[in-house]
């Protein structure tokens, strides 16, 4: 646990965040840089207090923003008693006047999200009463909780009505109310509020209190996907993509369409009824191949004889319930351990050993030990893998 510091200051930090979220420069004075201890005393970096910053803090299911102050990088940002504290590994001099910059790539993905966010929830709320319960913004995913369950119909609309929001580029509004307007606001919000309230609106679309910063105008977000929705502890979890990422998403899967397209020579438009096709071939082909096998070992038990005391098949495919019957068939007519092994030297063998005469729970322990395998089962019948070559293998069971 880190060391707990209080950073005493006459006023709190002015939050230019919450004049213009597109701030992505300022200047500023240095208040107070700290050293940040563990419990140990281990040095693990420094806090610096601003007399004002454009860095968001943490909070609001949002990470914290990164960027640098002068040559120093802000790794992280969080909120303490009024005050925004910059992580840093570097130390800057109090009263030093610093500018400041922000990752701004990073600021703006993030409110991409925030705000695609709202406007699901809001939807959510409006059309079907469940209420956002749990929200995680991540560095590639985003994820919403819900206390009811979504069908995919609904969820496929939800989509479209929230992409509609998007294209009519409608202002996200802020607003402060007084308490006695907050009384007349029906606004989304998961706890209760000490202080002050910020309420973001999307006129036709949500109202929730929100501390976080958001884009100007609902067209900025660009594109909301949900990539899924499942259930989720009695209600749902969905997953979504907003801005940037949606189009990173669609052009990564574009890509793999164009390569399959390629690969089956079809129009990607045509791609569903190709792979279609082609599972309805592969089936067929199956089919054959069973054939195929079972008549090969159908020849394999019909060269047993009376004097056969086992036998031992190596093939580098062979269906597992073929091979299955092939060994009860063949432990009927040799008294000594029948055995199938399916793989290759190279990557090694899955084994099936049946027997009437000899206990293989035992054997198949010596067989492991010997092979590097593992495995087991009962003493007329045990199943696992190994490595070894296929000669020294095939006599380590014909002498058993």
């Amino acid at each position: 646990m880190e060391e707990k510091q209080m950073i005493a200051h006459e006023r709190e930090t002015e939050k230019l965040y919450y004049k213009d979220s597109h701030r992505k420069e300022f200047e500023a004075t240095v208040l107070s840089c700290e050293e940040k201890r563990t419990a140990e005393g281990e040095k693990t970096g420094y806090r610096i207090v601003l007399d004002r910053t454009a860095f968001f803090p943490e909070g609001g299911g949002q990470f914290g923003d990164v960027g640098r102050l002068d040559d120093v990088e802000v790794f992280d940002t969080h909120e303490k008693d009024g005050l925004i504290v910059h992580e840093t590994k570097e130390p800057l001099e109090p009263g030093r006047t610093v500018k400041g910059r922000l990752n701004f790539d990073v600021r703006f993905d993030r409110m991409q999200q925030h705000s695609g966010e709202h406007i699901l929830s809001g939807l959510v709320h409006n059309l079907y009463g469940y209420d956002n319960v749990g929200f995680h913004l991540g560095a590639e995913i985003t994820t919403l909780d819900f206390d009811g369950e979504l069908t995919e119909e609904q969820v496929r609309d939800l989509e479209l009505r929230a992409n509609r929001g998007v294209f009519e580029n409608v202002p996200i509004q802020v607003l402060y109310p007084t308490k006695e307007q907050l009384k007349a606001v029906n606004y989304r919000s998961k706890i209760e509020i000490e202080g002050q309230v910020r309420i973001v609106s999307i006129p036709g679309y949500d109202i929730c209190a929100c501390c976080a910063p958001h884009v100007e105008r609902s067209g900025e977000i660009g594109l909301i996907r949900i990539t899924g929705c499942e259930k989720h502890r009695g209600g749902c979890r969905m997953t979504i993509l907003c801005g940037s990422r949606a189009l990173a998403d669609y052009q990564k899967k574009q890509q793999s369409v164009t390569a399959v397209s390629v690969a089956l020579s079809a129009k990607p438009e045509k791609i569903e009824d190709a792979v279609l096709r082609l599972k309805e071939q592969q089936n067929r082909l199956r089919e054959q191949l069973n054939r195929m096998q079972e008549r090969y070992l159908q020849q394999k038990l019909a060269e047993l004889t009376a004097e056969t005391r086992g036998v031992c098949i190596f093939e580098e495919e062979l269906d597992s319930i073929a091979a299955r019957n092939f060994i009860n068939s063949a432990v009927e007519r040799c008294e000594g351990i029948c055995g199938a092994f399916i793989g290759t030297e190279e990557t090694g063998y899955h084994y099936i050993l049946g027997s009437r005469t000899v206990d293989l729970r035992a054997f198949s322990k010596t067989l492991n030990e010997k092979f590097q395998g593992k495995g087991g089962g009962k003493p007329e019948m045990v199943q696992g893998s190994l490595h070894g070559t296929e000669a020294e293998i095939r006599r380590t069971v014909m002498e058993a």
